[in-house]
């Protein structure tokens, strides 16, 4: 167990530093498990992209893609029925599942979204983008919410509300990136309202109305992130204010991507160590101020995608 604790909070510590900054407050026990659900969905993400620890990509086929993407789909089925695994990443996940008891359905939910990106999948409308959010994003917070003792249906939907607002706040921050490697995850109709063509993006010429849309996105995430601050009510203290420190670090780079003006890409947005300490002191006056006004959380979640 403490050789599969180290292995995750590697994983952890260098695949995700803001994370990694708000995971500290989770108490012991808690911590411990965040770390190994993280590394898994780290493994399987590095994986699918030929990366290690979210660093280094090369380029990878689709059909390679695919093929990794099945390892991945059996080992998860082996963890599933109960099974030992020799990976590190699968040792650690089944750990989380047996103490925590995550659904198989929502393991094969994150499988999905790799399966996404490994299919090339294509964003005509918002919803697909949605959709692809909850699948590398919003689920993960589902299972992250089941950890930290989370039950409730409306308290699940929040969670996924802050996995989706963090990929909506990724996905803004990497547009360049994403194209170089050729991916773009902003909506086609978005892209056609701009009088851009999915296929002949230049991100030099279309610099202005690509951060004009990255813009729009990091507004679409204040909705969820809002959702996510009602949600965090239900969590113990602890919890509360690692996940209300991680949200306000996270929250910092899509108001950076807004400030940054059409020169947004030609730098990486990150936060500095400075101002995580910042948000960790705020996180916990945001958690208290949560946890105190329990009641808020049967305020109705309107307007947000859902998964059905």
């Amino acid at each position: 167990m403490e050789n599969l604790a180290a292995y995750s909070e590697t994983a952890i510590r260098q695949g995700s530093k803001s994370f990694a900054k708000a995971a500290m407050l989770f108490d012991r026990d808690t911590r411990q498990s965040v770390m190994m659900l993280y590394a898994w969905c780290r493994y399987c993400d590095d994986v699918i992209d030929g990366q290690t620890l979210g660093h280094d990509a090369r380029a990878l086929s689709s059909e390679e893609k695919l093929d990794r993407l099945q390892l991945l789909r059996e080992e998860t089925e082996r963890v599933c029925r109960g099974r030992t695994s020799s990976l590190p990443a699968f040792a650690a996940l089944q750990e989380v599942v047996r103490k925590h008891g995550i659904e198989r359905r929502h393991l094969f939910d994150l499988l999905e979204g790799f399966a996404l990106d490994a299919n090339e999948a294509s964003f005509p409308t918002l919803d697909h983008t949605l959709r692809y959010c909850y699948h590398v994003a919003g689920v993960v917070g589902v299972m992250m919410a089941q950890i930290m003792g989370a039950r409730g249906e409306q308290v699940l939907h929040r969670a996924a509300d802050l996995g989706i607002a963090f990929q909506l706040t990724n996905i803004a921050r990497d547009v360049r990136d994403d194209w170089e490697i050729g991916r773009c995850y902003l909506p086609e109709e978005w892209l056609q309202r701009r009088g851009i063509a999915r296929d002949g993006i230049d991100l030099d010429r279309h610099r202005i109305e690509l951060h004009a849309l990255a813009c729009d996105l990091v507004q679409l995430a204040e909705a969820y992130y809002a959702s996510a601050r009602i949600g965090m009510s239900q969590l113990p203290w602890r919890s509360a204010w690692a996940i209300a420190s991680a949200l306000l670090i996270y929250r910092d780079i899509g108001l950076q991507v807004q400030a940054a003006g059409d020169d947004v890409w030609s730098r990486r947005m990150e936060v500095s160590n400075r101002r995580k300490m910042l948000r960790l002191c705020q996180g916990s006056v945001l958690a208290l101020n949560a946890v105190v006004r329990r009641g808020v959380a049967g305020t109705r979640r309107e307007g947000l995608w859902t998964k059905t």
